[in-house]
């Protein structure tokens, strides 16, 4: 099959791979039908490629249908429409039990430290072949993937394998109720679906970027927008409410947020680094780029809430604990658990009206073989691009 691989730093190509084949009885394979690219692909093609190989498989974002299932598995058919959540997860154990779905026992990688296996995203989380590809095994086939009605296009379900459920987390974890208000730090679309979704709950939502076209798209659903690059977003959040902040603030941007050139020319001079060497800085004293959590601290209220979307890798980074500790703040965060959302999300996905957009929200529809400029253009912020699917 065709497949989406990394080979270096900034340096993915579409190659022949072997076909996927059911390993457990509880597998399933899916011809892929749409897989989206992630903002949080974007750190494997520039920071995490430590934790890969050549040759691995990318993508967690898929959909499809069922072409083969393993023995055990019984609440899915031959031919049924699924999407596939980023994590893979057993359904049962301790965790799972408790909606924490990411810190599956059965699936974590415990050999680094880290919580349930994902698609597609390094050997810290498993080393799992991900679904920018024709066909991908899901293992846990019996519990993870979702079954949706054939009919509507791909784009009404296929967010619900990330976009949905962590932008539904974020708003969730801010704790942002209505008549409040809520500041989103990152508009593409993990930051830009959290809009969508604390505006259907009344929230005040004043998102921050700096690009024109997440700008402009916000903007045009109610968002009250500060461009970073012109505005002083601290002055002008306080400004809004008061002087006092925002009630929530969700940092939607992670690791590589601009503003922070320090721990950005650390993070390409650690890329030049043995592997061996590399693995061993990433995991003991790596650093992430701040700017935006720095942001958020600076600007939620005295008694507010900073809800973390944006993925963060960092064993070294220095935090202004004497401000949040003043400040009275909450800090919630992690990997989104996406079945534990999914009786919340489903009635605005199934509305056929289509309340949050789903179906326009991609900007970008392009066949794998074009996946390499794809990315190009993501990470360089170009033609307008704020979320690409590709059509194997």
């Amino acid at each position: 099959m065709r497949a989406l691989t990394w080979q270096g730093r900034r340096n993915v190509s579409v190659e022949n791979v072997p076909d996927p084949k059911i390993h457990h009885d509880t597998d399933i394979i899916i011809k892929v039908t749409s897989s989206g690219l992630c903002g949080s692909d974007l750190h494997l093609y520039e920071v995490l490629g430590a934790f890969l190989h050549p040759g691995d498989v990318l993508g967690h974002e898929p959909m499809g249908e069922v072409v083969e299932k393993g023995s055990a598995v019984t609440g899915l058919e031959l031919g049924d429409r699924v999407v596939v959540p980023f994590q893979i997860a057993c359904g049962h154990c301790f965790m799972c039990d408790r909606g924490l779905q990411t810190q599956c026992e059965t699936t974590q990688v415990r050999e680094s430290g880290m919580g349930a296996a994902l698609f597609g995203y390094t050997d810290l989380y498993g080393g799992v072949p991900g679904g920018q590809a024709e066909y991908l095994r899901v293992p846990h086939g019996d519990y993870g993937p979702i079954k949706v009605d054939h009919g509507p296009p791909d784009d009404r379900f296929l967010f619900l394998s990330d976009v949905l459920p962590t932008a539904w987390q974020a708003v969730a974890y801010s704790g942002v109720r209505e008549g409040e208000t809520l500041a989103v730090l990152g508009l593409g679309p993990i930051g830009e679906m959290a809009c969508r979704i604390a505006l259907q709950h009344g929230v005040r939502v004043i998102g921050v970027d700096m690009v024109p076209e997440r700008i402009g798209r916000a903007a045009s659903r109610g968002v009250e927008t500060i461009d970073l690059s012109r505005e002083d977003v601290a002055g002008v959040v306080r400004e809004k409410t008061q002087g006092r902040g925002a009630d929530a603030v969700i940092d939607a941007v992670g690791m590589e947020a601009h503003g922070s050139p320090i721990a950005e020319t650390t993070q390409k001079l650690v890329g030049f680094l043995p592997k061996k060497i590399e693995q061993a800085v990433m995991t003991n004293v790596s650093l992430d780029r701040l700017a935006a959590f720095y942001s958020a601290i600076d600007i939620v209220r005295r008694g507010g809430t900073i809800s973390l979307s944006g993925v963060y890798a960092g064993t070294s980074d220095p935090l202004p604990m004497q401000t949040m500790f003043d400040k009275q703040v909450t800090l919630r965060m992690g990997q989104a658990n996406v079945r534990r959302w999914l009786d919340d999300i489903m009635p605005l996905v199934e509305d056929t009206s289509d309340p949050l957009g789903l179906e326009t929200f991609a900007t970008h529809h392009v066949p794998l073989d074009q996946a390499p400029e794809a990315y190009a253009t993501f990470q360089a912020k170009q033609d307008g691009a704020i979320k690409y699917v590709f059509r194997p």
